[in-house]
């Protein structure tokens, strides 16, 4: 079975949804990850609500091109005063529109239990919408560890997913990934940094948002981490990098071939294991 590669949003933020859905089929991807709704509040978001122009100029790229859409983003799970707002409903419309297999949930609520809640009532009103929520840890959020997401998860008909980069800052064991129900891991995101962490107030936020290298530019343990997760699971490049939008086609293409190039190894890697 061929496995799903995609090209993640965030990578190439400042290129619009119907360009990037071109810019990756040219690049080889075959999937890509949109934009829908802005993850956080300084983030200028792209008119991608249903019924917009181009949402409808996206889907006809998707269709044009040939390629799907892996994810869309982003929902965010945040506490709220009083009764919350109908906010999903535009982007799993959206998602849905789009035919998208995922939406991400951004986690915002430091009330676990009000957010795990939360998600599950998430993961119901997007059944509908033939599309599943996923949740995502990472050091700087709410929801910090593995077993966290995993708790929140499981049972709610949602899933994991899980991104190289937060592996390493979260201090996520390749064994604690294996022992995670594969149903849960949705897929996973691909890029490459230092083995340490950056230094300073907000350093992991910027790397993360701004400061990420392509699959095996860095010295992140890629290929036991892919090794580590179900086998054939959609994998997308999630790495922007400063100055990676001056030339978003030549940036696609170089992460599709840095990405073939660490799927080629993890492959060969993972064949020698096999007992003959």
């Amino acid at each position: 079975m061929t496995r799903v590669a995609g090209l993640d949003h965030l990578t190439l933020l400042g290129v619009a949804p119907p360009e990037l859905v071109t810019v990756s089929a040219a690049a080889g991807f075959g999937a890509v990850g949109l934009r829908v709704s802005p993850a956080r509040d300084d983030e200028r978001p792209w008119p991608m609500t249903p019924g917009s122009a181009m949402l409808a100029q996206t889907a006809l790229r998707l269709a044009d091109t040939g390629i799907a859409v892996l994810d869309v983003e982003a929902i965010r799970l945040r506490p709220w005063p009083g009764p919350r707002p109908a906010e999903f409903t535009p982007v799993l419309e959206a998602a849905a529109e789009l035919g998208a297999r995922f939406v991400n949930a951004i986690c915002e609520d430091p009330d676990l239990s009000r957010l795990s809640d939360e998600f599950g009532r998430l993961a119901e009103e997007a059944r509908p919408y033939a599309v599943r929520p996923v949740i995502e840890f990472m050091a700087y959020r709410t929801v910090r560890t593995l077993d966290d997401a995993v708790a929140i998860a499981a049972g709610s008909g949602g899933g994991v997913l899980i991104d190289a980069l937060h592996v390493q800052r979260c201090g996520v064991s390749l064994d604690a990934l294996r022992a995670v129900d594969p149903g849960l891991v949705s897929y996973v995101q691909l890029c490459d940094a230092p083995l340490a962490a950056p230094a300073g107030e907000g350093a992991e936020i910027t790397e993360a948002r701004d400061g990420r290298l392509l699959p095996g530019d860095g010295e992140l343990p890629l290929l036991g981490l892919l090794a580590a997760l179900p086998a054939g699971i959609p994998v997308a490049v999630e790495a922007p990098a400063a100055g990676a939008g001056a030339r978003p086609a030549e940036f696609a293409t170089r992460a599709r071939r840095a990405l073939s190039s660490v799927l080629s190894r993890a492959e060969l890697s993972q064949a020698k294991e096999r007992p003959s």
